[in-house]
């Protein structure tokens, strides 16, 4: 009997130990928002750091929000990589993630970033189509093009996804799929410069 009276004392103080630390955490992202709402990024950061815990998913994605919204670019990455690690099937940090590498210009981790997106989400359109541009800006056209074919494939009339295969086409001298592409480029944006010049390049 004083068995199961234990038990029963140990259950709920467990229980009120677990509401308590849940309130502690909601009254924390209450105020975080708060800042955030008047743009008072340090102080919704402090908010949080004050019951952070290496192993909250939840604590370390918002962090790495407003510390990118502070332009704390290599915390923020550093925060978004711990989600990341905490919960590797979700693509929600990875996307969360390109923020900061974007300006910190960090291309190879971008490429990693999407390419880690795509193995969960193998014809994800924003996903394939960046990887695409930073391989075009590579002057990896082939590279460009697997990526580029998927968009077009699931977009056929979408502006920057015809120009963008128009162009790589064209540096790979494949002048007549390059040219069909320029041409449809114009039926969506009649006497586009850049759809037109390609045009003009190609004898």
């Amino acid at each position: 009997m004083k068995s199961k009276i234990l038990i029963i004392w140990l259950l709920g103080s467990s229980f009120w130990s677990v509401a308590q630390n849940y309130k502690t955490l909601t009254s924390a992202f209450s105020q975080s928002y708060d800042y955030e709402s008047i743009l008072k990024y340090d102080a919704a950061i402090s908010s949080l750091t004050s019951v952070y815990s290496a192993t909250s998913y939840e604590i370390n994605l918002r962090l790495g929000w407003l510390n990118y919204l502070s332009g704390k670019y290599k915390e923020s990455v550093s925060y978004y990589q711990k989600a990341i690690a905490l919960m590797p099937a979700s693509t929600e940090p990875r996307w969360a993630i390109i923020n900061p590498l974007t300006k910190l210009e960090n291309w190879i981790e971008l490429e990693k970033t999407y390419l880690a997106i795509l193995k969960t989400d193998p014809k994800n359109a924003d996903a394939n189509y960046n990887l695409g541009l930073i391989y075009y800006y590579r002057k990896d056209y082939f590279s460009a093009k697997k990526r580029l074919d998927v968009v077009l494939n699931l977009s056929p009339f979408n502006y920057n996804y015809m120009l963008m295969s128009a162009w790589t086409n064209y540096f790979l001298g494949n002048k007549n799929e390059a040219v069909l592409l320029f041409n449809k480029t114009l039926l969506y944006s009649p006497n586009d410069k850049s759809a037109l010049e390609g045009l003009s390049l190609i004898k």
